[in-house]
């Protein structure tokens, strides 16, 4: 839920050394190093879009206070929560079922803490993400904050992290740091993209285009299966939420079986301008194409049912072709390779009922002509 603040000229120079393009579309800069491809299967999804403006979300639980809400800094229903003691949170109802590769993204905007005190001062940013294995169910974990698990926290907006078991071997195993780089500092009010992708120990986090942790051994005892999810410790707007199991074989999907069908590729609610955050799965395609010159293709955009069919129609076919526009000027792939289309709603693979299966229905499908 935020923008990289690139006001400084240290930064401008991290991003040099980065290795940066430049986005005819959006005018930002990529990196190049980024590299987040998000899980090919979605097996958790909400946007909220189901609940109630001043509702309390389905699915979820609190005993701090959360409610639906819209703003006018993005479009869409985000979740408002306040949780300023550390006995307070809001966690996913039931547990997660996670394999040992997956991977959790989310939306985020800070807001100012609503607890009726200045403690922290107006323009205190904080917030933390929990990841962990519940003791049990029907608990929230408090005191031993579970058998274990991940920490994401922001500090005056600053992040860090901490990796934990309560129980190794009847010893506690306990790692944090910091990411002490200029550039990725949480602002009030701004928008900022959180992935998370966990492989077996391995945990990377990313915060929009910025990989800011790669803990190589977060979990050491193996198997440590992760089944809850948990906002606490400040107040920020949450959406968007997405857990997706399975590294896309985007070679082999495209090339032997003739169809790629990608979420990693991003737009905004009703816009079809390709987001920076797609652009480690753009890159993995136009490297297939670069290694198989006489390989065509076409980009297919798909929708959910959300909207009337000819509005939807046509975004779909708008982003087909924002698609092939990034390919061409991004990664240079020759355009009369591709060709583009959209099915708007009218080819779902999961009945429109649920988020998580609107959320199977936006997508982008390469297909290989």
């Amino acid at each position: 839920m935020k923008k990289l603040l690139l006001g400084s000229l240290v930064v401008i120079f991290f991003f040099f050394i980065a290795i940066t393009h430049t986005s005819a579309q959006e005018g930002n800069k990529i990196n190049s190093k980024y590299d987040f491809i998000p899980g090919e299967e979605i097996i958790f999804f909400d946007d909220f879009s189901q609940a109630e403006i001043g509702d309390f979300p389905y699915g979820w639980n609190t005993n701090a206070s959360g409610e639906i809400v819209t703003t006018n800094i993005q479009p869409g229903k985000w979740l408002r929560f306040s949780t300023a003691t550390t006995q307070t949170a809001i966690w996913t109802d039931e547990l997660l079922n996670l394999p040992e590769n997956y991977t959790i993204e989310f939306d985020i905007i800070p807001i100012e803490w609503d607890q009726g005190t200045d403690y922290n001062g107006p323009d205190y940013v904080g917030y933390s993400f929990r990841l962990m294995k519940s003791i049990n169910k029907d608990s929230y974990d408090w005191g031993m904050s579970g058998e274990g698990g991940f920490l994401l926290s922001y500090n005056y907006g600053n992040p860090n992290y901490r990796s934990y078991i309560n129980d190794y071997n009847g010893e506690l195993y306990d790692i944090n740091g910091s990411y002490e780089k200029e550039g990725v500092t949480q602002k009030k009010d701004n928008k900022y993209h959180i992935a998370i992708w966990v492989q077996k120990a391995r945990v990377r986090v990313y915060q929009d285009e910025t990989k800011i942790f790669d803990v190589i051994k977060a979990f050491p005892k193996q198997p440590f299966k992760i089944d809850r999810i948990r906002f606490e410790l400040g107040s920020a707007l949450v959406s968007n939420i997405r857990i997706a199991t399975g590294l896309p074989d985007m070679r082999n999907k495209l090339l032997n079986e003739g169809k790629l069908v990608s979420y990693g590729v991003y737009f905004d609610v009703n816009k079809d301008v390709v987001k920076t955050e797609s652009f480690a799965t753009l890159k993995e395609i136009a490297q297939v194409l670069k290694d198989n010159p006489n390989v065509k293709i076409k980009i297919v955009g798909h929708t959910d049912s959300d909207g009337d069919d000819k509005s939807n129609l046509d975004l779909s076919k708008r982003r087909a072709a924002s698609v092939k526009n990034y390919l061409v000027k991004n990664f240079s792939i020759d355009g009369t390779r591709i060709e583009t289309d959209g099915k708007g709603e009218s080819d779902p693979i999961a009945n429109n009922d649920s988020s998580v299966n609107k959320a199977k229905n936006r997508r982008v499908e390469f297909i290989k002509l």
